[in-house]
């Protein structure tokens, strides 16, 4: 079957069939591959930050390879995708993920050995002249999916950064990132802050750090509220500036929500003016930086907070030319509201 025989159910947020799994798992790898470098060679972010979202997406993308071999040939579970706003999967599916991994020991005592198994197959194929059943290739799939995947590299809820000095930088002299997958609008988002310390060394304070930004800035939230929570349980960070990254959402065949880029680009595969395999990806970027400071407290507790000021949020799509002509035709308002043109991608190679 070709990739344009492909009838993707709309309503559903489950993936029902094999084909459909290995469809969405090339779209969504393709897609953050394409992002990464686009990043990096059109200076969205600084070099420093391009290299860090670069290793956060690739512990994203090895989280989806580990749920597609997990979910290939499993006949009783289907892997769930977020359709409104999103297009990746459930944060639960992280989740069950994570929980598979703690009891694989388990898991893999109850299947076959793997010398066993390649012998049967071995045994159909060239004795027997018959198709591998089922149930061998999902105790297969389950074998190399316990044995390969390795739960350190999966995305989780909240990842930490860690502090690196930079040098020679009038602005700040300490960087911290971290990243999350938000619960509720189940994306991944990136951040950064830029300090300086006051009255201690970054190796007495690195801890206290990580348990705040764990703490308060593990979700999706107004930068001046994540800014505010943050200088405020740290005495001794003064922040400079903070920034942070919506990796999302993806516009695919298989999104169902109410964005007109979303609706533009299935109504062109339905006219199939654009192939099945067609992805546009939405990044935004908000930033805030410090004008200032000020005190709060008594004489004898008195704490600085800093004066904050938002930036303009950028806002990005990156989009194969194909479906670029096809946004220019239909939705060219929306991309008026973009910080700069469309970035092109490279298509997706059947």
């Amino acid at each position: 079957m070709s990739i344009n025989q492909i009838v993707t159910p709309l309503d559903s947020a489950v993936l029902e069939t094999k084909q459909q799994y290995k469809v969405y798992f090339k779209i969504v790898k393709h897609a953050f591959k394409e992002v990464i470098t686009a990043i990096t060679n059109h200076k969205i972010c600084n070099a420093i930050e391009a290299k860090f979202i670069e290793q956060y997406c690739e512990l994203l993308l090895y989280s989806l390879e580990a749920f597609r071999i997990k979910y290939l040939y499993d006949e009783e579970e289907k892997m769930r995708i977020d359709l409104t706003e999103s297009g990746l999967p459930n944060y639960l599916e992280f989740r069950y993920l994570l929980n598979d991994l703690e009891l694989k020991h388990e898991f893999l005592s109850k299947l076959p050995k793997i010398e066993d198994l390649k012998n049967q197959f071995l045994n159909s194929l060239l004795k027997e002249k018959k198709e591998i059943p089922e149930h061998k290739l999902s105790q297969a799939a389950s074998v190399i999916y316990y044995k390969s995947v390795d739960k350190k590299y999966i995305f989780k809820r909240f990842i930490q950064g860690k502090i690196i000095e930079i040098k020679n930088n009038p602005e700040a002299q300490y960087l911290v990132s971290w990243a999350f997958y938000d619960v509720t609008l189940n994306r991944p988002f990136i951040c950064f802050m830029y300090f300086n310390l006051h009255k201690t060394t970054l190796d007495d304070y690195t801890q206290n750090i990580y348990e705040v930004l764990e703490n308060v800035a593990d979700r999706n939230m107004s930068l001046d509220t994540m800014a505010y929570a943050i200088d405020k349980k740290l005495k001794k960070v003064f922040p400079k500036r903070v920034k942070k990254i919506d990796l999302g959402p993806l516009h695919t065949v298989f999104a169902k929500d109410e964005l007109l880029f979303t609706h533009a680009l299935l109504k062109a595969i339905v006219n199939k003016t654009l192939p099945l395999e067609s992805v546009a990806v939405s990044l935004k970027i908000d930033e805030i930086q410090s004008t200032g400071k000020f005190s709060e407290g008594n004489f004898f507790n008195k704490q600085y907070l800093q004066i904050w000021e938002s930036q303009k949020q950028q806002k990005y799509l990156f989009a194969t030319h194909q479906v670029q002509q096809v946004f220019y035709d239909s939705v060219t308002n929306e991309l008026d509201k973009l910080s700069k043109k469309p970035i092109e991608i490279a298509p997706l190679k059947k």
